[in-house]
């Protein structure tokens, strides 16, 4: 059972929203934070990314960073750019893109079903990263941003979200990105007891995106857990902010390969190597997309071309030896190229599919890259059969958007 309960969200004014809200802290850098951040004080980046308030190249790790982003903080909430709201909530929170809108239900999850593996991943998670943002969670004593989760589809649930989405938000933007951010208050105390008890009977929540979030606000909150003598299990350090999204909500977005040589190939030749385990077709000019499951594009010197692997070269009865991205790494990377390790090889860069096939075309063309490799997106039904059988992606495997604005509600531990 997954175990969630309302909390008492800490929240900007709604005629600021737009001044404090954020990207996430993980998707830009120190300068594009600083320059987003640029001539206002209200921007959440001066609490994720308090490195912006000092000299530039200041290591974002020191620790007047992180006393920074405290003292930032508690000057939000005194200024009332951030006020903490009188009763617990749920709050539904929707995105939309492209004209898709996806509805998702702000909750505080519980520490203790990510620690027994309820809460059920598909990436590794790296310690120093962990590290980072458990100091942020200390420091804070509060989950300043959410994290990403789904669950199986719940009638129930989808109900709620009509009926609380039908009345007026709270909060309605559009960001810079051009994505549009909708957020209710769910303020009716049977709705709010029905949305524990859906959950309730949910088996299992799964992580879409922020792994490494979620370990940081987890192992916290089992950190006050263990440090308390008079621990029950109620305290609010048990729980932390997540978003949980209906899993047909959500779609996930091709993840994509650069790679810097060819391993001492010619063009010709890495070609005639791919045919054995795939069928090549040149398209041409003209950008081709991969079209299904098990069908890859290559850009390489001007030319996209089409590659569907051959019957025999993957395992559809394997979670992991299903995926295009686990073919593409062994037949492709590892066999022709000579690349490894994905997490730290660079002669290998990724490109979310966000930014289009223009983006591959473009760093091969500019010659910082050799050839690029599109793949086709992994399905929510790969990813949550993945986590179930305990399974881990290979790196790079998903891409989520929109990603969640950071600022529009933040859960205190206390």
């Amino acid at each position: 059972m997954a175990k969630v309960k309302p909390f008492r969200g800490l929240r900007p004014p709604r005629d600021i929203v737009t001044e404090v809200v954020s990207r996430p802290y993980d998707v830009l850098n120190s300068e594009e934070a600083r320059a987003e951040a640029s001539g206002n004080p209200k921007s959440l980046y001066h609490i994720i990314k308090p490195e912006i308030d000092f000299e530039p190249g200041t290591d974002e790790h020191a620790p007047e960073v992180y006393d920074k982003a405290v003292a930032n903080f508690e000057a939000f909430q005194s200024n009332g750019w951030l006020v903490q709201d009188d009763k617990e909530h749920y709050y539904i929170y929707a995105q939309t893109m492209d004209g898709r809108t996806q509805y998702g239900i702000v909750v505080a999850a519980n520490v203790d079903d990510y620690m027994q593996g309820r809460i059920k991943k598909h990436e590794l998670t790296r310690r120093d990263k962990e590290e980072d943002r458990m100091k942020h969670v200390r420091v804070n004593n509060a989950n300043v941003e959410p994290v990403f989760f789904a669950f199986p589809d719940n009638e129930v649930l989808e109900n709620i979200i009509a009926k609380v989405t039908a009345g007026e938000p709270e909060y309605d933007f559009v960001a810079p990105d051009g994505f549009g951010h909708h957020f209710w208050v769910i303020d009716d105390e049977a709705t709010i007891a029905r949305i524990t008890e859906e959950f309730a009977k949910l088996p299992s929540l799964y992580i879409a995106d922020g792994h490494h979030r979620t370990a940081a606000a987890a192992l916290v909150g089992n950190e006050k857990a263990q440090q308390n003598p008079d621990h029950h299990g109620g305290e609010e350090y048990n729980y932390f902010l997540a978003v949980a999204f209906p899993a047909s909500h959500l779609k996930i977005i091709d993840y994509n390969r650069v790679v810097k040589d060819l391993n001492g190939m010619s063009p010709a030749e890495f070609l005639e190597h791919l045919s054995r385990n795939f069928e090549v077709v040149d398209k041409g000019t003209v950008p081709y997309r991969p079209a299904a499951l098990h069908n890859f594009s290559l850009y390489l010197e001007g030319r996209w071309y089409s590659l569907t692997a051959r019957q025999g070269t993957y395992n559809d009865n394997d979670p992991i030896g299903v995926l295009d991205v686990t073919i593409s790494s062994d037949l492709i990377l590892r066999d022709l190229l000579g690349i490894t390790d994905l997490r730290s090889d660079k002669r290998v860069d990724f490109v979310g599919g966000i930014r289009g096939l223009e983006e591959l075309s473009r760093r091969v063309d500019s010659g910082e890259m050799a050839a690029a490799l599109a793949l086709y997106p992994v399905s929510m039904d790969q990813l949550i059969k993945i986590a179930d059988t305990g399974n881990i992606m290979p790196p790079k495997t998903t891409w989520f958007e929109p990603k969640l604005r950071s600022g529009l509600v933040i859960h205190k531990l206390d």
